[in-house]
């Protein structure tokens, strides 16, 4: 098994989108059952293909951006095979110049910790993906900080997916998904009893933006990607804190492939939602300093 290390020159790069998931492996099985998948795509408008991870790192590379890529492994609650992640840490591996691998953990298996230990230790994973919707579980119930204390004792940052999700939408009963369990003030409790755990609250958290912003402004061990929505549709409270008290933060995320960075980024141009000067931390900067790497 290939482990990972970053060979990233950092100042070559226009920017890195910390939010890119992988939904098909190299045989073509998907991270999700078909039908979710397929509602996913008609909830974002789009119907376009679902690349495999060399062809995704060759878009990032044309790009001149990092792409920080991962599943959701949501095995116990979908009954569905995920995308194994020490494959994605392989062909990110492969592609080091471009590609930074998170894993991803059910955190209802019993050897949750074990596998956390053993995608750091055997793939150098660089951080971990939580989705509680998909997953089925209370973030703030203490019975996985186990899973988060392994995350922490390895020095590596988690992502958790909150606010409204596409998936499952407009599926009878929505799937079964609770969207309330990926209300981000769950995750304020994990802040406190974690103080060097490096969360990042994925999305904008509507219709809990003003709970993210809150728990961003008290736990400075939290963080805001930007992911999952275009920029024209991003909350104003969500775009003073961007451009101000919380600038150095917020990372910029797409949401690949259901939204690209191409999109992302031309919006955002449109809109000139973000100051010159907060640009290049949202951008990459913090990004930089966040997954450490300068060395």
């Amino acid at each position: 098994m290939t482990h990972y290390e970053p060979a990233i020159d950092v100042d070559a790069l226009d920017a890195i989108d910390t939010h890119v998931h992988i939904e098909v492996d190299a045989h073509g099985h998907s991270s999700m059952p078909a039908e979710l998948s397929e509602a996913a795509s008609k909830y974002f408008s789009t119907s376009g293909p679902r690349p495999d991870l060399d062809s995704i790192a060759a878009y990032y590379r044309q790009r001149k951006t990092a792409a920080v890529v991962f599943t959701v492994d949501a095995e116990t609650q979908l009954h569905h095979a995920p995308v194994d992640s020490a494959d994605i840490a392989e062909g990110a591996a492969r592609n080091n110049d471009i590609l930074i691998p998170f894993g991803s953990v059910d955190p209802r298996r019993t050897d949750a910790v074990d596998r956390i230990h053993r995608l750091v230790e055997d793939s150098g994973v660089r951080g971990f993906k939580f989705h509680p919707t998909v997953q089925g579980f209370d973030p703030s119930d203490e019975r996985y900080y186990p899973v988060y204390a392994a995350v922490q004792d390895a020095g590596v940052p988690a992502l958790f997916h909150t606010g409204q999700t596409g998936i499952g939408a407009g599926m009878p009963g929505g799937y079964g998904f609770r969207l309330g369990l990926s209300n981000p003030m769950l995750l304020d409790g994990v802040a406190a009893d974690f103080p060097t755990l490096q969360i990042i609250m994925a999305h904008p958290s509507v219709p809990w933006q003003d709970e993210a912003l809150s728990v961003a402004t008290h736990k400075h061990n939290t963080w805001i990607d930007l992911s999952g929505w275009s920029p024209k549709y991003f909350p104003a409270p969500l775009v003073r804190a961007a451009n101000s008290y919380l600038r150095d933060r917020i990372l910029f995320g797409s949401d690949f492939p259901l939204i690209t960075p191409d999109r992302w980024i031309a919006d955002a141009e449109k809109t000139e939602l973000f100051k010159p000067e907060a640009l290049p931390g949202i951008m990459k900067g913090n990004a930089v300093r966040l997954l450490g790497l300068r060395g």
